[in-house]
């Protein structure tokens, strides 16, 4: 599998985890402003990083662990330098040495690779890129054989996870750029040997004899920052596309993604849309995808399945409503995209699903696609079947794809506007806390797989009953759970009751996982809301929710809002009707 995409609307975080999870092999290219970086996976774990940072070496690293000396060093790098052809990694020399031991090694490349990832966490833009190797580097490691596989691979999770903790630690503590070595290191020649630059934690430092196997060599040097080419870029891609088209032709091409690709995007307003391409062909994926940037559409292009359950779950974690494009080859009968289009749907239905195809597959296929679900087929050029028409035929897609694609949006679901009427109704007749706490329960549940309503007690959260947790969602309201949560600082709970403000996110706290989910399972998505019931400006009880084990569902907020405020307004009335009458 081989897909890109921009960091501004799929984390790096989320990519790892991507690659990870689906054990992928490959170099991961990571561009920005600030220059370029590199992750080598090994099916899905991780086996070296190029830091963009000159300064920041594995020497450096070492020193700054305390595992070496600066004296050591220098003496290590002399003997590197004179080696010759005999020059071993800077860590093989130490090691040989006697001066540090294999442990410390790998804790020294661990860390390396742990800061060049909280480095491209703090990008805010930025690209990625995957090169897929089908096989992998040689099992004759010069050093580390019994280890490479068992501390480096295999800690891989726990890797970006301490990246995570570092970045959130560095951030809270505002010293995040202190973890980055400056440019006027006093080691600053760790590794000038025959004017090659670096010994930053690659192939040759982790002591592989050689990267026969993968096609593109991994940069051992900083790579800084580069004046982008987008003509350059396109004219790479469509020259390889389309080798036996006309001069005129592949220059038409290329002259329209130029010009599409120099001129501001339309719209800066936030994406609401993830177009997510699946398609064996280079060439269009590399034409929709400068045509969704220009459009200000989130874009993720793969040429393989594999993964697009976790891409479409990310997507609907970061309220963007998923439009999966399906392009289907010349030669396929598109019996395979029909059975995926029903796949999709039946997990996913939510989503939007399109096709592509070129125009004999489209008259053969439009009906049933659309009856198994597809929102839309969309014609698209083809070479075998138009050759000579191919390039202007393109030109005419894309202008015009980027524009349908933003009309592409989520559907609410109507049944939930009815079920609100019915609640806003239902309201009139109520008078007591807990019949207006089941009413919001009852609404919230519509929207969400598990809910639990809350009392707010002076220091603690009791919970009540419930939809989906103990019993099946159909089943309704279950018996009070009775557990209780302290109101801890820093929580999001603590800030709901504190605030009386809504919170619908991913769930940011350690009371999640220590305290809640150790009485019900943990959910599937991070994703969470707690509602708050206010009465006469305090909040009396909570409702939380959750998606189960099932993806986001992406709700209707702004109803959830208007009827909680609606059914805080009730209970005051209620409230003051009570001490109206008890006056008299």
């Amino acid at each position: 599998m081989s897909f890109n995409g921009d960091l501004e609307h799929f984390p790096l975080v989320d990519v790892i985890q991507l690659l990870h999870m689906s054990s992928k092999t490959g170099i991961l290219y990571l561009k920005s402003p600030k220059g370029e970086s590199q992750l080598v996976f090994h099916e899905g774990f991780f086996v070296s990083a190029n830091h963009l940072n000159n300064s920041v070496r594995i020497g450096k690293v070492l020193v700054d662990m305390g595992a070496i000396s600066n004296d050591q060093l220098s003496q290590a790098l002399s003997e590197q330098k004179n080696a010759g052809r005999n020059r071993k990694p800077l860590v093989g020399t130490l090691i040989e040495q006697g001066i540090i031991d294999k442990d410390t090694a790998f804790k020294g490349l661990e860390t390396l690779i742990e800061m060049t990832i909280v480095e491209v966490l703090t990008w805010s833009s930025g690209s990625f890129s995957l090169d897929v190797s089908k096989e992998y580097v040689s099992d004759e490691y010069r050093y580390f054989p019994e280890k490479l596989h068992q501390e480096v691979l295999l800690n891989a999770q726990g890797i970006l996870m301490d990246s995570l903790r570092i970045y959130d630690e560095k951030m809270r503590d505002g010293t995040l750029s202190k973890i980055f070595f400056t440019q006027d290191s006093s080691i600053n020649n760790e590794d000038t040997v025959s004017g090659q630059n670096t010994e930053e934690i690659t192939a040759d430092l982790l002591g592989l004899d050689e990267l026969d196997n993968i096609n593109h060599k991994i940069p051992d040097v900083f790579i800084g920052l580069k004046d982008h080419n987008p003509i350059e870029e396109h004219q790479q891609v469509v020259t390889k596309a389309l080798p036996e088209a006309t001069i005129d032709q592949q220059d038409q091409l290329i002259k329209y993604l130029s010009s599409i690709s120099t001129t501001q995007p339309t719209n800066t307003s936030h994406p609401v849309t993830a177009i997510i391409l699946l398609s064996q062909n280079e060439l269009l994926c590399h034409a929709i995808t400068t045509v969704c940037k220009h459009d200000n559409l989130f874009i993720f292009a793969s040429d393989e399945e594999t993964g697009l359950d976790i891409v479409i779950e990310q997507s609907l974690g970061r309220d963007l409503h998923p439009v999966l494009l399906i392009d289907i080859p010349h030669d396929k009968d598109g019996n395979e995209a029909l059975s995926l289009v029903r796949q999709k749907n039946t997990a996913y239905p939510n989503i939007s699903i399109l096709i592509t195809a070129c125009c004999h597959t489209w008259r053969s296929i439009s009906m049933t696609a659309l009856g198994n679900g597809a929102r839309s087929i969309i014609p698209r050029p083809c070479r075998r079947c138009h050759e000579e028409l191919y390039a202007p035929q393109m030109i005419a897609f894309l202008s015009g794809i980027g524009s349908f694609l933003k009309t592409v949006v989520s559907v609410p679901d109507p049944e939930i506007g009815h079920h609100f009427i019915l609640s806003l109704n239902q309201l009139r007749t109520l008078s007591e806390p807990p019949e207006i706490a089941l009413l919001l329960l009852r609404f919230t549940a519509l929207q969400f797989e598990r809910s639990i309503t809350f009392v707010v007690a002076k220091s603690e959260l009791i919970a009540e009953k419930s939809i989906g947790v103990t019993s099946e969602k159909a089943d309704g309201p279950s018996p009070p759970l009775m557990f209780r949560i302290k109101l801890e600082n820093h929580s999001v709970f603590q800030e709901v009751v504190e605030k009386g403000r809504f919170y619908y996110g991913q769930r940011s706290d350690n009371l999640f996982n220590d305290v809640l989910y150790k009485e019900i399972p943990a959910p599937r998505s991070p994703k969470v809301i707690i509602i708050p019931l206010l009465s006469r400006g305090k909040v009396i009880a909570l409702i939380y929710a959750d998606f189960g084990s099932k993806p986001v569902s992406p709700p209707q907020i702004n109803l959830l809002e208007a009827l909680a405020e609606h059914a805080g307004t009730v209970l005051d009335n209620a409230l003051y009707r009570k001490s109206i009458e008890k006056s008299v």
